[in-house]
């Protein structure tokens, strides 16, 4: 075991096994709550260029808007489609049921939410045999159809949106700390042992960490494309993005300073504001005046340049075109920052437990006018 004060050894650099051509590629797709998307994200899965057999595994979860019927009706046309339940509806839980049920070498991770381009497996294999990873992944292009997804879809785009992962609009080709769904191995998954069950949100990259820590590549192939339909209200946004903070301070507690320095911008916003709103309450009551009141507002300035940042993206080019278009992004942008940042320092407290993403629970996701 690593020992605190120890230098930890890189591992040796691995090649994943080699894959026949046209061995066949299993998809794998947890479901819920997804009426609006799953016939469209099974359509772009089922149609792909590809020279081999391919299937389908759909984990169902306890949908409440017809997505499970409609599923049945989708499999009971094409034989390449099976379904698992998935009862408790938890992400890692459904990717394992499916890749159990799988029976071919490589992996394919889909979201029921988003469609793949046509040639997308097809690159993804010849990225795969090329540089002998255990994973390659590529980049999402959110996209909207109402106002306000559009507006998410932009800040999911923007480096000030997400961070700058490599996925959300990188250009650059190669290694990787993590691949956005991912085509994988089947060989590898199971030497370092699928998804962690015990992790609801981020369980992607705590896999590709197991792969890296296992020796093998994770890649990142600009060429590959897929698009993603964000949460189409404001309070499933939040809820979103609070359960994915939160797991993310699990995350933290768990394996510390692996997590890149990217994760810790939104939690410092929110302790920036929380700092910002005591010190506007001192100088209120006038506990601080004078100099100290007058020092104290530096407290003032990281907020004030943040709130500069979100207006020039809003008002620029990254905001839309339209007035309504820039006065959500201008919404949008603080909703994801603050809700992640809240989540992520109430994970680090407390841990994330059972914490979960409730924003696909309800009957549908009611878009905003």
């Amino acid at each position: 075991m690593h020992e605190p004060g120890t230098t930890r050894r890189p591992p040796r650099r691995r090649d994943a096994p080699v894959v026949p051509p046209g061995a066949g590629v299993s998809y794998v797709m947890p479901v819920l709550n997804e009426r609006n998307y799953l016939e469209a994200a099974v359509r772009t899965v089922l149609t792909q260029q590809l020279d081999g057999p391919a299937e389908a595994i759909l984990a169902l979860g306890p949908s409440t808007d017809g997505t499970t019927e409609l599923a049945r009706t989708l499999a009971a046309a094409d034989p390449r489609i099976t379904l698992v339940d998935n009862p408790e509806a938890d992400i890692p839980r459904g990717l394992n049921l499916a890749i159990a049920a799988s029976r071919y070498p490589t992996i394919v991770r889909v979201d029921a939410h988003s469609e793949l381009a046509p040639d997308y497996t097809r690159r993804a294999l010849r990225t795969l045999e090329r540089t002998r990873a255990a994973n390659v992944g590529g980049v999402m292009r959110a996209d909207g159809r109402t106002p306000f997804q559009r507006a998410v879809a932009r800040a999911y785009n923007s480096p000030i949106g997400l961070g700058g992962g490599a996925y959300h609009g990188g250009t650059r080709e190669g290694e990787a700390e993590s691949a956005y769904l991912g085509v994988m191995r089947r060989a590898v998954l199971d030497e370092v042992g699928l998804f962690d069950e015990s992790i609801r949100r981020g369980e992607d990259w705590e896999l590709n960490l197991r792969i890296r820590a296992a020796g093998y590549t994770v890649w990142f192939d600009p060429t590959l494309a897929v698009t993603y339909w964000p949460r189409e209200s404001w309070a499933r946004l939040a809820r979103q993005f609070r359960a994915t903070g939160s797991w993310r301070g699990e995350l933290v507690r768990r394996y510390g300073r692996r997590n890149s320095l990217r994760f810790f911008a939104p939690p410092a916003l929110v302790v920036t504001i929380a700092l910002s709103l005591v010190v506007a309450t001192l100088q209120a009551t006038r506990v601080l005046s004078g100099w100290l009141a007058l020092a104290a507002s530096i407290a003032y300035l990281p907020l004030a340049a943040y709130a500069a940042l979100v207006t020039v993206v809003a008002v620029g080019p990254g905001g839309g075109r339209g007035l309504r278009d820039k006065l959500w992004t201008l919404a949008v942008l603080p909703t994801m920052h603050i809700a992640w940042g809240a989540g992520f320092l109430l994970g680090l407290a407390r841990g994330a437990h059972d914490t979960i993403d409730t924003s696909r629970i309800g009957d549908r996701n009611t878009p905003l006018p």
